[in-house]
């Protein structure tokens, strides 16, 4: 599957556009991107169809040692889209979640171990350094946008996204573009990372969707009451 950049619709940036933007940059921070100090390059599969795999670039920042947050573009060049977002934990933690919410998290020993996450640009021996860390965590991703459909919008329900998690899974295709664009041996990297520890507990039975699909699906409920007549829900129109 190959992926489709369609080009995103609406009128073409304006030079007084632009000079708002260049005026609010500087007078404005920007703490939270700011923050974001790592690029992780990898695949996700939709977790309720795991034939859409989708290129994953992960622009992270730590909340502390134990939780990283990443923002998920569909590539990483200026004009990326910004198409999900990705929680990230070490293992204690996600241990501590309720069986309920394991199911939405997934491994990512598979990815580190196999050579398929990587960091772009990175020395070996720094790259290392985190993905050992790596290779330890779960991770909770969402997409809003079906880039791998040629959507020119973030349309439909978000998607509970999943990670390889054995060989065999992606597809040949997307693996030899990503590892020719970036000059990395998904294979090689294997090797290299066969000794690398993983989880000390082993993958947990119920984390990677629990080895079933998930769907969001979206339903009809009735507002709970809130006693406050600006808070109530506008009643419908007849149709």
């Amino acid at each position: 599957m190959e992926p489709l950049h369609a080009s995103v619709p609406g009128e073409k940036t304006k030079i007084t556009t632009s000079l708002v933007d260049t005026a609010s940059a500087a007078i404005q921070t920007f703490g939270p991107p700011n923050k974001i100090h790592q690029h992780l390059c990898v695949f996700h599969m939709y977790a309720d169809d795991m034939t859409r795999q989708v290129e994953a670039h992960h622009y992270c920042c730590n909340v502390n040692e134990d939780m990283r947050q990443c923002l998920i573009y569909d590539r990483p060049e200026p004009d990326a889209r910004l198409i999900g977002v990705e929680y990230i934990v070490t293992e204690d933690l996600f241990l501590t979640l309720p069986d309920s919410e394991k199911p939405l998290w997934h491994s990512h020993e598979y990815e580190v171990k196999s050579g398929v996450l990587f960091m772009p640009g990175v020395p070996g021996p720094v790259e290392r350094q985190d993905l050992d860390k790596m290779a330890k965590t779960y991770g909770k991703a969402i997409h809003f946008w079906q880039v791998d459909k040629g959507d020119e919008l973030p349309l439909g329900l978000p998607h509970v996204m999943m990670a390889l998690t054995r060989d065999g899974q992606l597809y040949p295709n997307l693996a030899r573009d990503m590892e020719n664009r970036y000059g990395v041996t998904f294979e090689k990297e294997k090797m290299n990372r066969a000794n690398m520890e993983g989880l000390a507990h082993g993958v947990h039975p119920k984390a990677n969707a629990a080895g079933i699909g998930l769907k969001t699906v979206l339903r009809e409920i009735e507002c709970k009451p809130s006693g406050i007549s600006s808070l109530e829900p506008v009643p419908r129109a007849p149709i």
